[in-house]
């Protein structure tokens, strides 16, 4: 099952439309955005691992797909998205155990597509 592009592609559409109705939020939203996860004194792959997060703590599949995304563009690791994950489930219980496995497999969908290995063939942790 794809939890990473299956939710993107799916938002895809309704995200376009509401964007063309209220293009001056949708600009803000992205100034704030980039302004958060540029590179200062922490670098943009931990602030992604970061939002990943919370991420799951929101149980947000839109965002859980954004930021497994972005984190693997970014260079993060299986290894260092389990963590982060993991912290998750510290600081919000059984709830991130769900949300954090869907994370997890979004995160290793895209890390696949970036290493160029086929459809459904998860990376190593480690």
């Amino acid at each position: 099952m794809s939890y990473g592009k299956a939710v993107r592609e799916e938002l895809h559409v309704p995200t376009r439309e509401l964007r063309h109705v209220i293009p001056q939020v949708y600009a803000g939203y992205r100034e704030l955005h980039d302004a958060a996860l540029a590179d200062g004194v922490l670098d943009a792959r931990t602030k992604e691992l970061i939002a990943l997060a919370i991420a799951v703590s929101k149980e947000c599949d839109g965002c859980i797909a954004a930021h497994a995304h972005a984190a693997v563009q970014h260079g993060a690791t299986p290894a260092e998205a389990a963590e982060a994950i993991g912290v998750t489930f510290l600081m919000n219980g059984g709830p991130a155990t769900v949300y954090g496995a869907r994370a997890f497999a979004a995160f290793q969908e895209f890390y696949a597509e970036r290493a160029g290995q086929p459809a459904g063939q998860r990376a190593a942790v480690g």
